[in-house]
């Protein structure tokens, strides 16, 4: 499906005469026709249904709201998982790419046929690179970003897109936090390494690639009943519950009782189809919840909860009380709090892929990237994936010439050189797009034999998800849109925090950096190293979740939670986020001080 903006929408509102309120009712829309996999058409068309059927009702962020709970969400993904599965068929063809490559090799040796001895105006030949036929030194000397790049050895047809050439607010700040404006952005200029580890090392780190493929549903139990047993102990301690009642167990007193939310079908969740499931040491049933009573509540499919209410026949649970889930403590470092004022604040940039437009292979994006590294010299830079898309048109057509592998090694061998002068510290975090890579999570950190000593110093390679500590400062790093299969499956009523915050609330206090269960059918998860690596050993002081759906950067309880974008959406250029950091002590009353002075999501 083709992206979607806000202008699309505007038009067709526009098209049937109907007036909003103000920018924010097409940001919801735009929200919602991403979570839904909408055109802006089809969006509008639905509420003009919509409104007829309610009487004409104004659009306003509430009655939007309405719309998704009664319309939006009942829709059908059918037809949807259709074409993809069409696609996927008509895009393998063997034949096609033999025929590209045959072409490719004759226009080549046309183009030599005419060309002149000065090898600089020589036709652009792939620079394929064997034992036995190794690569030449000038391609070798070819050390620039921009030559390492070149489209023309990735696909026949690769071209720089012009829409991305074209684009426009270039370096343009489009979400704050801090007080940025009064910050100095600039790194240390490499005086003193910065410190960057993972915050748990040895066997409880994900550190190598694992067998997966194998799991059998009894070990996949077990590993859900701990988890509702062990949050449900801690939720347990800190609310001063005596004891849960089994879930089935018929009662005319109130009761409380811990389960893990669950769906009474394969479909969406929604307020009549709420399940409570207990863990086995409270009996394993399931009871079907009635949440007519609750005044406000926010639910998704595998969130361990505690309810206090009745269950008059033992089929149908009334509850009356809700209980949030508490969040951990927050990293604490051992290191004197005279020392953590003697730092330095340092700038931590975090960028997310795909970093090629969705109609070329050319990675401008990336080479722009650099530049800003280059540009503005922050300490650390926070690079997650895909770095090859398995979503790209040209990927999914089977339309490129070189193993996926050389196209991963040449992006990693641009940064690294290309970064060299400024001295900074980078991340390299995979994504389950990367075409490349292991197509599981958790996902085991990418593998780089060839990398040099020297550049091995300044390079960390980390799984998906992990914790990182940078300068005693705690960063929680997950590559998988979180917030788009979480928002799709969560439902509310009457909550009054916005809808991001809510789901990052979520996650800080379910403790997990994937907390849905099930979970999408894109996800294939193996439960068994999840429970050693999925789950968060501390609130982490920064969050980072990068999504398809709208930047941002605020605080929620605590944790600084940013969605820096992706650094292209569709065939234009997106966004990637800065931030300045610096471990502090307490302030005067005891109270803790976020580490984060000032954030910001900048247009590429």
């Amino acid at each position: 499906m083709a992206a979607i903006n806000a202008d699309q929408i505007k038009v067709e509102l526009e098209l049937f005469d109907i007036g909003y309120e103000d920018e924010t009712v097409l940001d919801k829309m735009l929200e919602q026709c991403v979570c839904h996999r909408m055109k802006g058409d089809e969006i509008v068309l639905e509420w003009v249904a919509f409104s007829t059927t309610k009487g004409v009702v104004k659009l306003s962020l509430d009655n939007l709201d309405l719309f998704e709970h009664e319309v939006l969400n009942k829709k059908s993904k059918s037809k949807q998982a259709s074409r993809r599965d069409d696609s996927y068929n008509r895009t393998r063809d063997i034949n096609s790419i033999q025929d590209l490559i045959k072409a490719e090799e004759e226009e080549e040796n046309l183009l030599d046929s005419y060309s002149c001895a000065t090898p600089a105006k020589g036709s652009q030949k792939r620079a394929l690179s064997t034992p036995e036929h190794p690569q030449s030194k000038r391609c070798a000397r070819m050390t620039s970003p921009g030559l390492l790049l070149s489209p023309a050895s990735f696909s026949p047809c690769a071209t720089p897109s012009q829409k991305y050439s074209a684009r426009v607010s270039r370096g343009e700040v489009v979400s704050s936090f801090g007080e940025s404006q009064e910050q100095s952005w600039g790194g240390r200029k490499g005086q003193r390494s910065v410190s960057v580890r993972p915050l748990l090392s040895g066997e409880d780190a994900l550190s190598s690639s694992y067998k997966y493929m194998f799991q059998r549903l009894r070990d996949i139990r077990d590993v859900l009943t701990e988890k509702i047993e062990g949050l449900g102990e801690e939720l347990r301690l800190h609310f001063s519950i005596e004891e849960f009642s089994p879930v089935s167990l018929p009662a005319q007193d109130q009761v409380t009782v811990l389960g893990q939310v669950c769906c009474d079908s394969n479909g969406k969740l929604n307020a009549q189809s709420v399940l409570l499931e207990a863990g086995q040491d409270h009996g394993g049933r399931q009871v079907r919840v009635d949440l007519s009573d609750l005044r406000e509540y926010s639910l998704f499919p595998g969130q361990v909860v505690i309810m206090e209410g009745m269950n008059t026949d033992g089929h149908k649970f009334l509850p009356t009380k809700l209980y949030e889930g508490v969040p951990l403590p927050f990293y604490s470092p051992e290191v004197k709090e005279e020392r953590l004022e003697e730092s330095e604040p340092v700038v931590v940039l975090t960028a997310c892929g795909p970093y090629t437009p969705s109609d070329s292979l050319a990675y401008d994006p990336l080479i722009d990237l650099i530049n800003v590294i280059n540009k503005d010299r922050p300490d650390v830079c926070i690079l997650m994936g895909p770095f090859v898309d398995s979503k790209h048109e040209q990927i999914e057509k089977c339309q490129v010439t070189e193993p996926f592998e050389s196209i991963f090694t040449r992006c990693v061998n641009s940064l690294v050189e290309g970064t060299k002068s400024t001295g900074c510290k980078l991340v390299f975090v995979p994504s389950q797009r990367d075409v490349h890579h292991h197509f599981i999570y958790p996902q085991p950190p990418f593998t780089l034999p060839d990398l040099s000593k020297e550049d091995a110093q300044r390079v960390s390679l980390v799984p998906d998800p992990c914790t990182l500590v940078i300068e005693e400062v705690t960063f929680g790093l997950t590559s998988t849109d979180i917030l788009f299969y979480l928002g799709a499956e969560e439902i509310s009523c009457a909550a009054g925090s916005e809808r991001f915050s809510r789901i990052m609330k979520h996650m800080l206090t379910q403790r997990s950096y994937y907390p849905l269960y099930p979970p999408t059918e894109e996800i294939n998860m193996d439960y068994e190293k999840f429970q050693m690596h999925g789950y968060m050993s501390v609130t982490p002081d920064v969050l980072v979740v990068p999504s398809e759906l709208r930047y941002f950067i605020k605080d929620v309880i605590g944790c600084v939670c940013i969605n820096p974008g992706r650094l292209t959406k569709g065939q234009v250029g997106g966004t990637y986020g800065k931030l300045l950091i610096q471990r502090r002590g307490a302030d005067a009353e005891g109270k803790r001080r976020t580490p984060c002075l000032a954030g910001q999501v900048v247009k590429i």
